[in-house]
């Protein structure tokens, strides 16, 4: 905080200038996250004139990053910036502050989720509940169909030339997230309950876990500041004996360390275990254009890698074919899993 304290001092002038207001032919959006991007590119879709601003790309991990000069400026310009919320980006609570004493609109996805009683506690990994809200909402499905249908209700407010548009792409997305949902439900679900663990980096997964029926165990915490530490890995290693799992994952935006200490560690006891055949994408997206670079490819990529990786490992999995109502497409390489990986 220290560093966004000299950084809002350094900028102060600049951000005293009036920030540009939209307008019938410009709307300038800034998005934090990719997930907040491509939602506002998804919702946004026929608008002429829209720019997106997304400060944060692929791999970039929200619980770290500090806003740049440019990132501010950008924020300063914008009719509205769209963010995570409940503290996922950690860096940046001084900065939306300002933002708000400008007069210039914020709005936190996780919001109208928290309102709507869906935000889980976090945990602590001696599984005691800590007084901060999970910020990975976005992993049930059904907890972005409320972020998709409110997030179109303040963009049609802000922009009501456009009301219906926003509100005619919101319902559209809606109905494929349901589809995506039980797409993964059936799937995820097929392997027996007792094989259903999902081991990662850091505790990013609680609501996937609790929408799909599997139980979860992280090395570190729900931020990536939380460090682990020699404990925290011996945890992870009795926990993964016990239960028999065969397979951990890494995070895309986390580098493999404690995974790797992990794996290394249950060798040494002479018990094996493999790292996922593909990383899951945690608190970002993929490449732009890409699959994995969307939510619902992103949330669908993970499902598959899931369920492709206890495949692998001789466990029973029933992967249901694609929905062709379902847009993105998954690439015909997705499908094809490489074991020896």
């Amino acid at each position: 905080m220290k560093y966004v304290a000299v950084l809002l001092a350094t900028m102060m002038p600049f951000m005293l200038l009036a920030p540009v207001r939209a307008t019938e032919e410009a709307l300038h959006i800034v998005a934090t996250t990719t997930q907040a991007s491509d939602l506002l590119r998804i919702l946004s879709d026929g608008r002429d004139g829209i720019m997106i601003t997304s400060l944060m790309g692929p791999g970039v991990d929200p619980h770290l990053y500090q806003p740049t000069e440019s990132d501010i400026a950008a924020m300063n310009r914008a009719a509205m910036v769209v963010y995570s919320g409940l503290h996922l980006e950690g860096q940046f609570d001084t900065v939306f502050a300002a933002l708000g004493e400008q007069g210039i609109q914020t709005y936190a996805m996780g919001e109208p989720v928290k309102e709507a009683g869906f935000i889980v506690g976090g945990f602590d990994l001696s599984d005691r509940y800590s007084n901060v809200d999970d910020p990975h909402f976005w992993f049930d499905p059904r907890n972005w169909e409320i972020t998709a249908l409110d997030l179109a209700e303040a963009l049609a407010e802000l922009d009501p030339q456009n009301a219906q548009a926003y509100r005619d792409n919101a319902a559209s997305y809606t109905a494929q997230l349901q589809a995506l949902f039980a797409w993964a439900n059936e799937g995820l679900r097929s392997i027996d309950e007792a094989r259903r663990f999902l081991v990662t980096s850091h505790d990013a997964f609680q609501y996937f876990g609790a929408a799909f029926g599997w139980k979860m165990q992280a090395i570190q915490g729900l931020s990536t500041e939380d460090e682990a530490g020699v404990g925290d890995i011996q945890a992870t290693v009795d926990f993964v004996i016990e239960n028999e799992i065969p397979v951990l994952f890494v995070e895309s935006s986390i580098p493999p360390d404690t995974i790797d200490a992990v794996i290394e560690a249950v060798g040494a006891q002479g018990e094996s275990v493999r790292v996922g055949i593909r990383e899951l994408f945690g608190d970002a997206m993929g490449e732009p254009g890409s699959f994995g670079g969307t939510y619902i490819g992103m949330l669908a990529q993970n499902a598959l890698t899931i369920m492709q990786s206890y495949q692998c490992m001789g466990v029973d999995v029933d992967i249901l074919e694609w929905d062709a109502e379902l847009l993105p497409k998954p690439p015909d390489d997705l499908w094809n899993a490489d074991c020896d990986e």
